[in-house]
Formats: structure tokens, C-alpha cells, sequence
């Protein structure tokens, strides 16, 4: 059975920083697209950003100069190093992989918990 599990979430004030890690059980994903999305009480589930399988990387809008995604396929773990937070960043965040070529992922973890206090 495949599994990913974040890590890392947690609760800092504004202006902290947080590193996020999903790990892959069941099988690796060195040849897959890999994600972070995130969502916030009562908004729908937005992106944050994506590497792909050649270590190139896109974000979303709020992450981008803030956030920075990582891979290391040895150890198959998925990292987000999240800088500079703000309260709107507070939102459940979850780490996907494998695109369906839908513009969805196959594969979905649980979400851990960010909150940026003011």
C-alpha cells in the first residue's frame, strides 16, 4: 500500500520558519512529479509548488520567494522549507505525487497542520 506522511507542521508567529517533510512508503516516486498544496478553513485547496522529476521546480504565487521545494530521491523524502511566514499561510498542508495527467495526482497525503500566529 503506498502512503505519504507529512512532518513537520507546527505552530510559529509570523515571520518563522518551518521545513515540512513528506515520506513515500510503498514504493518511490524518483521518476514523479511531486507536490505541495495547501488549504486554509473554508477555501478550496491550493497550489503551493511542484517538483518534477528533473529537479525543476514552479510555485504558487503566495510561495514563491518564501518557499522552496526539495527532493532527495536516495532517501525518497519530499521537502518544503517554508521562510518568512505569515498568518495567511496558516492552512493544512499535504504533499501529492505521481501527476494523472488530468492536472490531478494519484497519490495524497493526510496534511499537517501550519498556523502563523500575528
Amino acid at each position: 500500500q503506498v502512503r505519504l506522511v507529512e512532518s513537520g507542521g507546527g505552530s510559529v508567529q509570523t515571520g518563522g520558519s518551518l521545513s515540512l517533510v513528506c515520506t513515500p512508503s510503498g514504493r518511490t516516486f524518483s521518476y514523479s512529479d511531486m507536490a505541495w498544496f495547501c488549504q486554509a478553513p473554508g477555501k478550496e485547496r491550493e497550489f503551493v509548488a511542484l517538483i518534477s522529476s528533473t529537479d525543476g521546480t514552479w510555485y504558487g504565487g503566495p510561495a514563491m520567494g518564501r518557499f522552496t521545494i526539495a527532493r532527495d530521491n536516495a532517501k525518497n523524502l519530499l521537502y518544503l522549507q517554508m521562510n518568512r511566514l505569515k498568518a495567511e499561510d496558516t492552512a493544512i498542508y499535504s504533499c501529492a505525487a505521481e501527476s494523472d495527467g488530468r492536472g490531478g495526482y494519484v497519490y495524497w497525503g493526510q496534511g499537517t497542520q501550519v498556523t502563523v500566529s500575528s
